[in-house]
């Protein structure tokens, strides 16, 4: 079992190895998906979140274990990089790393500091009434402006993968989560608008949004509103006829004759 533990942790090693042993029996599990799994748990008397990644098939095995990093090591990697560059996200604590005979990964472990936090932009994108609904995509356009700042293109920034916390009256800041799958570039504004699109903006939310972002970018507002609109509805397009050819194509497979 590789380990690579952040240096505020390294007198933790025993005691994290012995989480990771004991992760499917003890802990409050968080998340439960069909591959990945999250539960939290004490690190002495802080509490961490450990993501379980499953053993993935042969083929993706071979390029995590020679051509490309793992989940568990770009999740470490890139909190460490957000939070050089101030953008917030989970204190990283770990990774870990377990191989078979022939050095294939097996499966493997990220742990970071548990956050507390209000709700997510989830929340916030589908009660239309939301104290303060406003205010917050203003400063969550400012918290994605910085984040494009520092070459960061989010390729998961979607409602539930953005904590947030209210510090103060009408003050709130964002904790970015499931961060495996980044790039690090400069963006156009193209690239910058498209990174919205996955947030299921309505026509006001765009407006709201691309007003905030064009005051810190210093693009035109109408410029960004058409770009964030048009990148906003071809992905809501592309998702709805998704769910419609799913749907009936579970409708065909239910009245296709048994023999």
């Amino acid at each position: 079992m590789k380990i690579i533990l952040h240096p505020k942790y390294l007198s933790h090693k025993e005691a994290i190895l012995q989480l990771v042993a004991t992760f499917f029996d003890q802990g409050e599990l968080i998340v439960q998906g069909s591959r990945n799994t999250i539960k939290s748990n004490f690190l002495g008397n802080q509490k961490v979140n450990i993501k379980f990644f499953a053993k993935p098939g042969v083929f993706k095995s071979i390029i995590y274990s020679f051509f490309r990093s793992t989940k568990a090591k770009r999740s470490f990697d890139y909190a460490n990089y957000l939070l050089e560059h101030n953008i917030r996200t989970p204190f990283p604590v770990a990774y870990l790393e377990d191989r078979n005979g022939w050095n294939l990964l097996a499966e493997s472990y990220y742990l970071c500091q548990q956050l507390d936090y209000d709700f997510t932009i989830r929340e916030l994108i589908h009660q239309p009434w939301f104290v303060d609904r406003n205010l917050i995509l203003q400063q969550f356009a400012q918290f994605t402006y910085q984040m494009h700042q520092a070459r960061i293109n989010f390729l998961d920034h979607s409602p539930g993968n953005t904590l947030v916390v209210q510090t103060g009256a009408q003050k709130y800041d964002f904790y970015l989560i499931d961060l495996n799958r980044m790039r690090f570039e400069d963006l156009s504004i193209e690239q910058r608008m498209d990174n919205f699109k996955k947030m299921w903006l309505s026509k006001t939310m765009v407006k709201v949004i691309a007003k905030a972002y064009a005051e810190l970018s210093g693009y035109p507002e109408e410029q960004l509103q058409a770009i964030l609109l048009q990148k906003t509805t071809s992905f809501k397009k592309k998702i709805t006829q998704k769910k419609y050819l799913k749907r009936k194509l579970g409708r065909l497979y239910q009245k296709k004759p048994t023999s």
